[in-house]
C-alpha cells in the first residue's frame, strides 16, 4: 500500500488522531493556541495532512495514539455514527471508552450486520475505501422469492438506478426456493445501499445482509457485538522506507572559452 498525505480539515484531523476533539480544536484554534508546522493557524477548517504535519498546542507537541485497528462484527439495530438524534445505539457505545476515538472505515446501515473495521489511521481508511484500489467486500445476502437464472444474470450484469450503475464484481447464487434465495454479492466500491437497490430492481426485497469480508479479512466466528483488535500484518499496512538520499551529481567540466577557435587535431594525436 502506498502512502498517501492526502489533505482533510485541522479538527477533523485531530480527531482522527485522538489527539483532541472537534470542539476542543476548534476552541484552541479561536484562541489562536494551536500550531501547524510551527505556524498559528485560527481557521478548525485549514486543511493539513494527518500523517505528515506537526501540530503544537502552546508550542507542546500533540500526543498522538499509537496506530489502532479494530474489527467489530457489528450487531442489527445499530447505526455506525459517533452520535445519533434519534437516541439509537451506535457501534461505540460496543466499544471501551479508550477506542471511541476510532472512526469506521465506510458505513453500514442500520439493518445490515458483519464485519466493520475501525481506525485511527486515516491513511488507512482512505485507502480501502477509495474506489480506484477495488479493495473487495464480501456479503452474504437473503432475499424474498426465488431469483431466477435471468434475473441473476440481470443483477450480474449491472443495473441502472437513479442514474448510477449498480454492478456487482461477483454474484452466486447458493441456494432458492419459491420463498427465499441466498447468495453471494462482491462488491469493489461502497454505494449507498447498494446491494438492497441491485435486488430490489429485479424485484426482490432483501431481508437479511452480512458483510464477512473486507480485504484479506474474513469475519469468522467472531458473534456481534464483539470486536478484536487487528495488526497491520492483517491489512497489510507496510511502513514506508525512508527516501534514498540524493546525493550532488560531481560538477561537469566547463570548457574553455576558447575550445571554439581550436582547431580539429587528426585522429591519433592527443590533443592537451
Amino acid at each position: 500500500m502506498e502512502r498517501d498525505y492526502g489533505k482533510v480539515p485541522l479538527e477533523r484531523a485531530l480527531s482522527k488522531l485522538g489527539a483532541a476533539s472537534r470542539s476542543q480544536t476548534r476552541e484552541w484554534a479561536l484562541k489562536g493556541r494551536l500550531q501547524v508546522n510551527g505556524r498559528t493557524v485560527r481557521d478548525p477548517q485549514y486543511m493539513v495532512s494527518p500523517e505528515k504535519d506537526k501540530f503544537t498546542v502552546d508550542g507542546k507537541p500533540m500526543q498522538k495514539d499509537s496506530w489502532q485497528a479494530i474489527m467489530l462484527n457489528k450487531p442489527k439495530a445499530v447505526v455506525t455514527t459517533a452520535s445519533d438524534e434519534k437516541g439509537r445505539r451506535t457501534v461505540y457505545d460496543l466499544l471501551p471508552p479508550e477506542l471511541r476515538n476510532l472512526h469506521p472505515v465506510g458505513r453500514l446501515d442500520l439493518a445490515t450486520t458483519g464485519l466493520l473495521i475501525l481506525t485511527n489511521d486515516t491513511r488507512l481508511s482512505s485507502y480501502l475505501t477509495d474506489p480506484a484500489n477495488a479493495i473487495l467486500r464480501t456479503y452474504i445476502v437473503t432475499v424474498a422469492g426465488e431469483v431466477t437464472g435471468p434475473e441473476l444474470a440481470k443483477a450480474a450484469a449491472g443495473i441502472t438506478d437513479a442514474g448510477e450503475l449498480l454492478k456487482p464484481a461477483g454474484i452466486t447464487l447458493r441456494k432458492a426456493s419459491g420463498r427465499e434465495s441466498h447468495l453471494t454479492v462482491e462488491l469493489t466500491e461502497g454505494k449507498n445501499r447498494e446491494i438492497r437497490r441491485l435486488f430490489s430492481a429485479i424485484g426482490h426485497e432483501v431481508t437479511s445482509l452480512k458483510r464477512v469480508a473486507f480485504g484479506p479479512l474474513q469475519l469468522g466466528a467472531l458473534e456481534p457485538g464483539q470486536f478484536r483488535r487487528l495488526t497491520k500484518a492483517e491489512l497489510n499496512v507496510k511502513e514506508t522506507p525512508a527516501a534514498p538520499v540524493k546525493r550532488p551529481l560531481p560538477p561537469r567540466p566547463r570548457p574553455h572559452d576558447n575550445n571554439r577557435f581550436k582547431r580539429k587535431m587528426p585522429p591519433g594525436r592527443r590533443h592537451f
